[in-house]
């Protein structure tokens, strides 16, 4: 399936020079907007040059280099986009480390990358890299943003004349690399996934063309979005691409917490977001929880069923296959939208109508209550390699439970083992160091990702699963662990849930809670708190999540359905080691730490 460019590949230039060109066409435009002591305060178009510039002096008289490599090891803050665009102005190249990693990730990512300095947010990341630090000759500066490290830079660099800043500036073009991003290390260490500045531009760009009427709560108004995904994943670092280069205003939220998210979420108001599935579900199990508390929940699940029927008619009519809503069905999402709808969106900040999702797959029924509440989601795929997003559903004809066409300018193909095959000039150029592994992901400029999915006759891509995680029991059948670990996680009780059964007799499952839906249940039953031991032997819970165990069943044949299941009592984390930092199962690391559960599953 190929769809055919929207934006020339781009012949000249790198990711900074937006940010002096939109200076010089609109300085007075608000570009950014900045959290300073709790109050967001707008940053224009030529205060953010101006920073950039000043910062990239500082750089430049520090000893950092045209392509040298920098660490940045931070959560996601205004501080991040602005080291970004100043190391690429100087030519340099920022390497993400994620703010939860080991020693020992810090170590390897700091060797394999050859780095030359580093950027930290506070001091527990300073003692991280310092415990390392002497295995690193190479490595001669470590900088701490909460040391007033950034005020520091900038004074080092007021004597560097701005030419000298631009002649770097200029030599900077679209082959040149840009960055080198560590894959989440899912199924072995880390590889160095090296994307240049065209992969950047040509991402960003069909994106922000293809897609930005959607950037908008209504026609005319200033489109802004608020970046909470962590930029030292790839999708949050094209958000913070896309939104300089679009001219899209951008705030930065450190946390995906629901306490510390919606409150920025309503006083900075933006018009769309990006944001993984977990979210999504995390808004509307809180909504659900407090319709219960407020003994409305049966109006809501009603307002639930009337969106989604009312969405799916809109995706019909879209496909030309229905009419669209009827009267009596209109009726009632109108009456539903001024009841429960607005208030969701109220929630969000109230201007949002549009969003995009990816990271993992959103259940189909998800998606067609926010698009029936007033919230069309978009929904896509991509990975590291693809420079993100690689697959979205386009705005006229959103299919929901897929992840959509290719994007502008490239192709996805299915191999013959279903292994789904990705072209176009957001592809990398490789991996750092790795050749053997190049050569095995890149054939002849099409990236094999390892997922296996299918593409319907209008080109729409669903995923079904990825080679390296199929299970295969021991009588020999072949299961993809994702779509039922997806449907058990649909039950609001649910944080997360892990099937097993690899040379096994069967399928099994653990499942974890999610805290504050556990806790909303026992107040609705009257029940005593309890403590994590208590709770994964109690016989109603238990109950509970069975009927997730069933529900999930019901969708695969006896062979492929988890036949029993154990509750833990606590989430698995980035801490531990357990998720990556786009929150997906590492499988062999929590098979291990949970190995004695996993064994209790298969006893007599």
């Amino acid at each position: 399936m190929y769809v055919p460019p929207v934006v020339p590949a781009p012949q000249a230039g790198g990711l900074a020079d937006a940010v002096f060109d939109h200076a010089a066409d609109d300085p007075d435009r608000v570009a950014l907007g900045r959290k300073v002591d709790g109050e967001w305060q707008d940053v224009t178009a030529a205060e953010f040059r101006d920073q950039v510039l000043a910062l990239a002096k500082g750089l430049i008289a520090q000893g950092v280099r045209f392509s040298d490599r920098v660490a940045i090891m931070c959560r996601t803050r205004y501080e991040w986009t602005l080291l970004d665009f100043a190391l690429w102005t100087i030519g340099a190249q920022p390497v993400p480390i994620y703010p939860t990693s080991s020693a020992e990730q810090v170590m390897w990512i700091l060797h394999d990358a050859d780095i030359s300095a580093c950027i930290v947010e506070h001091e527990d990341h300073a003692m991280t890299v310092g415990s390392v630090i002497d295995r690193l000759p190479r490595m001669t500066r470590l900088w701490q943003l909460d040391a007033d490290a950034l005020d520091m830079l900038v004074a080092s660099g007021e004597h560097i004349e701005d030419e000298i800043v631009h002649r770097h500036r200029r030599a900077v073009t679209p082959d040149s690399q840009a960055t080198v991003i560590y894959t989440s290390g899912t199924t072995g260490r880390p590889k160095g996934c090296m994307l240049t500045h065209a992969n950047f531009m040509y991402e960003a760009d069909s994106i922000v063309a293809r897609w930005e009427p959607v950037f908008h709560s209504k026609p005319g108004d200033e489109a802004s979005t608020l970046l909470f995904l962590p930029i030292s994943h790839v999708f949050g670092r094209m958000v913070e691409v896309a939104a300089i280069r679009g001219r899209v205003k951008l705030g930065h939220q450190p946390s995906l917490t629901a306490s510390a998210l919606l409150p920025d979420l309503a006083a900075f108001r933006p018009t769309f977001i990006l944001a993984v599935p977990y979210i999504f579900e995390k808004i509307f199990h809180a909504a659900r929880r407090k319709a219960e508390g407020e003994g409305r929940v049966k109006p809501f699940d009603k307002a639930v069923d009337v969106a989604v029927r009312y969405a799916e008619a809109g995706e019909h009519r879209s496909f030309g296959t229905a009419p669209g809503p009827g009267p009596a069905l209109r009726v009632q999402h109108q009456l539903f939208d001024k009841l429960v709808y607005a208030k969701m969106r109220d929630a969000m900040g109230g201007r949002i109508r549009h969003a995009m999702s990816g990271g993992s797959a959103m259940e189909r029924r998800l998606g067609l209550f926010y698009a029936g509440a007033g919230i069309t989601i978009y929904e896509g795929y991509g990975l590291t390699e693809s420079t993100a997003a690689a697959t979205a559903n386009p705005p006229e004809r959103t299919r929901y439970g897929t992840v959509g066409q290719p994007i502008p300018g490239s192709s996805v193909h299915i191999a013959e083992d279903g292994e789904i095959w990705l072209y176009g000039g957001h592809i990398f150029s490789g991996y750092l160091n790795e050749p053997k592994a190049t050569a095995e992901t890149l054939r002849d400029g099409w990236l094999a990702t390892g997922d296996i999915g299918a593409l319907d006759e209008d080109g729409y891509l669903t995923i079904t699963g990825r080679k390296k995680e199929i299970l295969v029991t021991s009588g020999g059948k072949s299961v993809s662990p994702g779509p039922l670990e997806e449907r058990v996680r649909l039950h609001p009780l649910v944080a997360q849930c892990i099937v097993v059964g690899n040379n096994r007799p069967y399928i099994a499952a653990l499942v974890t809670l999610d805290n504050d839906a556990v806790a909303h249940w026992l107040r609705m039953r009257g029940k005593p708190e309890m403590g994590p031991s208590e709770l994964v032997r109690d016989r109603d819970l238990e109950t509970e999540i069975r009927r997730a165990v069933v529900a999930a069943n019901t969708t695969v044949s006896q062979a492929e359905s988890i036949r029993t299941f154990r509750i833990l009592a606590t989430q698995f984390s980035e801490e531990q080691g357990l998720l990556t930092p786009s929150l997906k199962l590492k499988r062999k690391a929590i098979e291990n730490v949970y190995a004695d559960e996993v064994d209790a599953l298969y006893r007599a």
